[in-house]
């Protein structure tokens, strides 16, 4: 019998695949937020663009992320799913790969351009911007990229440990 995380009767990788989409679920509703005109915590997160919405911002950046992260869901509805095999199994896995990848570069990279200041972003950043993105949003997504790498790591492992053994009454 394959180890379970005690208290959640889900496997490994079940657990992680639903805390992947949870997170993106959650972002995708921050983000439909955002587009619908809701205005908390935006104008810490895009800055002028906040203020001034204009269509290319709500079209793409709030309706297109958004839509993006529910896309995000769904791998990692798929990632959580033990009985995926062959193709779609090793798609569903890179994929994830794909997105833990980006999302970390994108938390880690932009953490270290802040703190760092190599690139002068104290004349475009606001200091309430610098101090959310550093508390808030990078360790955000710092989170959403470690819950998909482990969702495809531990699909992986479920997929390589074969079928689980027959249930007995």
């Amino acid at each position: 019998m394959r180890p379970r995380p005690e208290g959640t009767g889900a496997e490994p990788a079940t657990l992680w695949g639903r805390l992947a989409c949870l997170w993106a679920i959650a972002f995708a509703g921050l983000h439909f937020y955002w587009a619908l005109g809701g205005d908390v915590g935006l104008s810490v997160s895009a800055g002028p663009l906040a203020a001034e919405r204009p269509l290319w911002f709500v079209v793409a950046g709030l309706w297109g992320v958004g839509a993006l992260c529910l896309l995000g869901a769904l791998l990692a509805w798929l990632l959580a799913r033990s009985r995926l095999r062959g193709v779609p199994a090793l798609l569903a896995r890179w994929q994830g790969w794909g997105v833990s990848a980006l999302l970390l570069a994108r938390g880690i990279g932009v953490e270290v351009l802040l703190l760092t200041d190599t690139t002068h972003l104290s004349t475009s950043v606001s200091v309430g911007q610098r101090a959310w993105t550093l508390a808030l949003w990078n360790p955000w997504f710092i989170a959403g990229g470690v819950a998909f790498a482990l969702a495809a790591l531990r699909s992986r492992r479920d997929i390589d440990a074969g079928p689980p053994p027959p249930s007995r009454p």
